[in-house]
């Protein structure tokens, strides 16, 4: 073989390999524009997105049915409105609800679907009706110890005369 040849083969060969790492480092972080599965949107308002953001995974019973595709502002409602991507092959009932939820105490948020009963399904421009904010943690904290200092106050014994 000439130098030529073998320098084509060895070029070649590292092109395939550098598109196949990039392949990999898309798919790995979910960072693909090109998807090998076929979805259908769906929007659902929320008070209180949290720390959600695009391409948070979408969950039913722990398994990854599609991601998040888009987040605004309605001037109108006065809400976050959130486009979600569905895979196709995971059908949902039009009655179904979304909660934001976060993985672990303090890990990252996601957006957690609960099916319905309704014999009519979610299609493509639908909306899921029945949905819960995130839970903020500082909200949390600053209930308890607001609730707790209530307490204290009024378990003071009242003053005799």
């Amino acid at each position: 073989m000439t130098r030529e040849k073998t320098d084509f083969w060895v070029g070649l060969f590292v092109l395939l390999g550098i598109i196949a790492l990039v392949f990999l480092a898309l798919r790995a972080g979910n960072l693909s524009s090109f998807s090998f599965s076929r979805s259908y949107q769906v929007q659902a308002y929320f008070d209180n997105l949290g720390g959600l953001k695009v391409r948070a995974p979408v969950k039913s019973s722990g398994v990854v049915v599609g991601r998040v595709s888009g987040i605004q502002f309605d001037n109108q409602m006065y809400q976050a409105l959130v486009t979600l991507d569905l895979d196709e092959h995971f059908e949902f009932p039009a009655d179904s609800s979304a909660s934001i939820l976060t993985s672990g105490l303090l890990g990252e948020q996601y957006i957690g679907l609960t099916p319905g009963g309704d014999d009519k399904m979610l299609a493509q421009g639908g909306r899921i009706q029945y949905t819960q904010s995130a839970v903020v943690l500082e909200e949390l904290i600053s209930k308890f110890l607001y609730s707790s200092a209530d307490k204290e106050g009024s378990a003071t014994p009242a003053a005799q005369p």
